[in-house]
């Protein structure tokens, strides 16, 4: 059974905690071009708002892991990406991602597919959603 709009709430379990650490921070700025201090800060880097993507890819295995939506990474075309911050990832955060199907519309044998990805510290405190629309092509217009 492919994903339906019957799929919207569903929720998965929270991925393991990630340990934000100074060296991501730093590759991760850097591979983005942005030299802003504040990602480098010696006494406590913040990441650039955009890292959250990192955190909230590794909560999207649950979602192409579940055999009852039928989804297929390689299927899968990212299309949009909005970020909620409510505060900036530091240097020796714990997060952990979980992963809510916010709405499904089917057109023909595309699924379009809006994902949100809530980031907290292990302790409860709210970082902020990573909200992703996924386009994907079932697998018998596929072949």
């Amino acid at each position: 059974m492919p994903i339906t709009a019957d799929h919207v709430g569903r929720s998965y379990p929270a991925t393991k905690p990630y340990r934000v650490s100074r060296a991501k921070i730093a590759e991760f700025a850097t591979a983005l071009g942005d030299q802003n201090p504040a990602y480098f800060d010696a006494d406590g880097p913040i990441a650039p708002p955009t890292f959250a993507a990192v955190i909230a890819a590794q909560a999207w295995g649950a979602l192409f892991g579940d055999p009852e939506l039928g989804l297929a990474l390689q299927r899968t075309m990212h299309a949009d990406q909005r970020f909620d911050i409510v505060r900036p990832l530091r240097e020796g955060d714990d997060v952990v991602a979980t992963l809510t199907i916010e709405r499904v519309r089917n057109r023909g044998n595309t699924d379009m597919v809006t994902i949100g990805v809530e980031l907290a510290t292990v302790d409860g405190e709210p970082l902020g959603t990573a909200t992703s629309q996924l386009i994907h092509t079932r697998q018998e217009a596929a072949e």
